[in-house]
């Protein structure tokens, strides 16, 4: 599972204390977190830590491409960050930012905000610069002017479905706004994890914990694994558990995610 925590740009002095908070990775945000008169504030904060720091387990989310001028490769190791793209709509917005980094490999993590870009889902996913893809949940409401639970879920299934046909990661489910609502966080994460996604993006280190929680397998979960991977021995093309459950190799896959899955310290 991934956990990545959204910290502000123009707030230097939460950037050391959101690395160590346990996230997998931190986001310095460029964009929405940052109001407009701030932009030039946030863009020389995050250009000095980076330089400071290096890019390792960061990323930058920019809110316009000029943003990208701050964010040269020279850092402590040499290497460009991993950029976090809003309002993506198509591969043509991803075309913009490669011009302008002037990078022959970027990694480029697309965010889909609204129906134009939900309707170019599978090309902005197999742009070949693009690491991840995610969606903007809260704006693609607003777009859709959809309440219901239902649009939500289908905008969730597409997304799994378009990373997985272009063999990205697992994506990161958008950030729960209602910091308070820890329980309700809680079982959504629990919800998304069982629609095939990869762990969440974050915007309070107190969501860390119960988002590790959700994403991480049942006991349950894990004793089926164990069993589906000890019973599918080199040779056995079918076995049946003591469950009196039959597997094959069709299984196989989804056992080791439900492994893969598992915390660290395990």
């Amino acid at each position: 599972m991934t956990i990545a925590l959204y910290v502000p740009g123009d707030r230097p002095d939460r950037f050391g204390k959101a690395v160590d908070s346990g996230a997998d990775i931190v986001i310095l945000d460029l964009e929405d977190a940052v109001a407009h008169d701030r932009k030039d504030v946030a863009r020389d904060a995050v250009a000095a830590f980076l330089r400071e720091r290096g890019p390792a387990g960061l990323q930058v989310r920019i809110g316009a491409l000029a943003d990208l001028e701050a964010l040269a490769p020279d850092g402590a190791d040499g290497r460009r960050v991993d950029i976090r793209v809003p309002k993506v709509r198509g591969a043509s917005d991803l075309d913009d930012v490669v011009e302008r980094l002037g990078d022959a490999s970027p990694r480029l993590h697309a965010i889909v905000e609204d129906a134009a870009g939900i309707a170019r889902l599978d090309e902005i996913a197999a742009h070949p610069a693009v690491a991840s893809v995610a969606i903007g949940e809260s704006d693609l409401r607003s777009d859709l002017g959809a309440a219901s639970p239902a649009m939500l879920e289908h905008l969730r299934i597409r997304l799994v479905l378009a990373a997985r046909g272009a063999g990205l990661p697992a994506p990161l489910m958008s950030a729960y706004p209602a910091i308070a609502d820890l329980e309700g966080f809680e079982a959504d994460c629990r919800a998304g994890a069982a629609l095939g996604f990869g762990g969440r993006t974050v915007v309070h280190p107190k969501q860390i914990a119960p988002a590790r929680r959700a994403f991480a397998p049942s006991e349950e979960e894990i004793a089926w694994a164990e069993s589906v991977l000890a019973a599918l021995t080199p040779g056995v093309g079918v076995a049946t558990l003591d469950t009196g459950e039959m597997v094959d190799e069709a299984m196989r896959p989804r056992a080791e995610r439900i492994l893969a899955r598992r915390p660290a310290h395990e």
